[in-house]
This record gives C-alpha cells, structure tokens and sequence, in this order.
C-alpha cells in the first residue's frame, strides 16, 4: 500500500473523529441554552432534558478516545498529528465536564422550581454570563474547526468577562440574602448554578489553549497574555 493511500486514509479518518468532536460540541451547546431555558420559564420538564442528554454525551467521549486510540495504534503518527490527536482527546474531555456543568445547572434549576423561591430571585440576569459562556464555547469549536489560533488567544481573554459577570452576580445574591433570609437554601442553589456557568467559559479557555498548542506546539498554560501573544504572533 502506498504512502499516498495511507496518508489519505488518516486524513480520513482524522476528519471522521474531528466531525465527532463538533457534533459532541453541539450537543453540549445545546444542553447548555435549554438547561438556561429552563430556569427562566420554570420548566423541571426542560431540566430533565438536559441531564437526559448528559448520558449521550459520556458516551460520545469515550467512543471518540476509543477512536483516537485505534488510530494512534494502527497509524503511529508523529509531531503535529499527533499533538492534533492529543489535542482532539483533551478537548472531548473538557467538552464532556461542560455537559456535566450543564445538568449541574439543570439540576439546580429543579431545586430552585421545588423550593418556590423562584420568582423571587435575580435568576434571569445569569443570561448574559450564559451567552457569554455557550458563545465562548462555539467560539472555541469554530477555532478548532480552522485551527485558527488567533480567534483562540481571543476566546482567552474574553473569558475574563464571565468572570466579571460571576462577581457581580455574586455580590447581588448576597445583597438578596441579606434583605430576605428566606431566599438563602434557593440563593445558594442560584449561586451554584452561576458558578456552573462559569466554569462552562473556563472549559471553553481550557479548549482555546489546546489549539493554540497544535497549531505552535507551545503549552502555553498558566503563561501571560503577553507570553500567549508572543507565541501566536512572534
């Protein structure tokens, strides 16, 4: 067999378990907008959907590390394919602890609905730190899609936004408790499920990096933005 026809195959079956990846990612957007839905219209049926879906995404991981392990075995590749097949193995990871934070959001949404304190809560201003973190999160999966390790460096810097958000959400739950310490068992559910959210925009961070790494062969974790920066663009 040729080196051509091999090569051919690998490149076929890299695109297989890469298109894995990005419907794996899909799926989790979506866990992410309906368990939010859920919680703005009170609706423990759409929270159930959510920790439903979370069964198929565990799945999908560990299909996709089957997958990526047949491949390692059988084709040995080296330098960039194979920091690519590293990179696809951490970034279904980081994708699978998404779908976790996701039904942790459904989850709590259905403790806040059982608690009757919902309508009282500040609930529907955790939309803004979840379209940051479901955007952050197609951002990265567009990213991967083109290797494309600019739009990576910005995914990790508008990470400091939800961030942002999370304080400020916090501090106004607080202020919640403090008036009305009737509201504390929901806040506190409140408080989990924007602390969920957050870590979705780190899971997206976490993805940025992995890119940035096949594309420069750099590990650029814990690095300053200006070491980051330097590395994408020397």
């Amino acid at each position: 067999m040729s080196d051509k026809h091999l090569s051919s195959q690998f490149d076929s079956e890299l695109s297989e378990v890469s298109s894995r990846v990005m419907e794996m990612g899909g799926l989790v957007e979506s866990q992410i907008r309906t368990a939010v839905y859920a919680l703005a219209e009170f609706s423990t049926e759409l929270a159930d959907q959510v920790t439903q879906a979370e069964r198929r995404v565990n799945t999908m991981e560990v299909e996709i590390d089957r997958d990526l392990s047949s491949i390692i075995a059988r084709r040995q590749p080296t330098a960039r394919d194979l920091r690519l097949l590293i990179a696809i193995s951490k970034i279904t990871a980081n994708l699978e602890r998404a779908g976790d934070e996701a039904a942790k959001v459904a989850r709590m949404v259905r403790a806040i609905i059982d608690s009757g304190s919902a309508r009282m809560l500040p609930a529907s201003e955790l939309r803004l730190a979840t379209d940051l973190a479901s955007g952050l999160l197609r951002k990265a999966l567009d990213a991967f899609a083109r290797l494309d390790a600019t739009t990576a460096v910005s995914i990790l810097k508008e990470d400091d936004a939800i961030d942002r958000e999370f304080d400020g959400f916090v501090r106004k739950l607080i202020t919640y408790m403090m008036e009305d310490p009737r509201t504390i068992s929901a806040s506190l559910n409140l408080l989990f499920l924007a602390k969920a959210i957050e870590r979705i925009g780190d899971h997206a961070k976490n993805i940025a990096e992995v890119i940035i790494y096949v594309v420069k062969g750099e590990d650029i974790r814990h690095s300053t933005m200006e070491t980051i920066e330097s590395v994408v663009n020397p």
